[in-house]
């Protein structure tokens, strides 16, 4: 999928502990649902894994998020495909 990145809503969760990013990464999720936002980006850093292991733990929980895959271009992040009422 093909779009601007720099109009994507976006999370920074460096920092956060992976015990306490589900409050914090499905606040913003339902934030951006209201919004109607379809596309947004976390971005949880490569170090260990341990935090993207925890954000795509909490993704495959979430009844709203259609699909989600690594940045290709970073692997920092990922990129999240929501589902949002039109």
């Amino acid at each position: 999928m093909m779009f601007a990145y720099s109009r994507v809503p976006k999370l920074d969760l460096h920092g956060e502990y992976a015990v306490t990013a589900y409050t914090t990464v499905h606040n913003f999720l339902q934030d951006q649902i209201k919004l109607k936002q379809p596309y947004v980006i976390l971005i949880h850093g490569k170090g260990t894994g341990k935090l993207k292991e925890e954000v795509h733990k909490i993704l495959s929980k979430e009844p709203n998020v259609l699909e989600y895959y690594l940045d290709s271009k970073n692997l920092g992040q990922t990129i999240i495909h929501l589902k949002v009422e039109k």
